[in-house]
């Protein structure tokens, strides 16, 4: 493996983990109104949709990007998920709309 293609293999792998930090922000905050569930649900189709292709191609910097911003989006989708979930319930149990 060359030197420019060791390079990608750790930016396209490392670049999904910077959803670390927002995940733990949502948690902290336990709030997420300032993502829209548009952007949330379009980002997260495209990452599904995406996968397939990444995860058969013959390129290892494209199937390593693809595996990591997978797995961590969807941890963010589920953290909002989550969130918002607990937020419709108020502190006496009751669903509120």
């Amino acid at each position: 493996m060359g030197f420019w293609k060791a390079v990608g293999l750790v930016a396209g792998a490392a670049m999904p983990l910077f959803n670390i930090p927002l995940i733990l922000r949502i948690i902290r905050r336990r709030s997420c109104g300032d993502l829209s569930l548009g952007w949330l649900w379009g980002v997260w189709g495209c990452i599904v949709l995406m996968f397939p292709s990444a995860a058969t191609s013959r390129d290892v910097v494209l199937r390593a990007f693809g595996w990591s911003n997978l797995v961590l989006f969807s941890g963010v989708v589920a953290v909002v998920c989550y969130v918002r979930r607990l937020s419709a319930v108020d502190a006496s149990g009751n669903v509120s709309r």
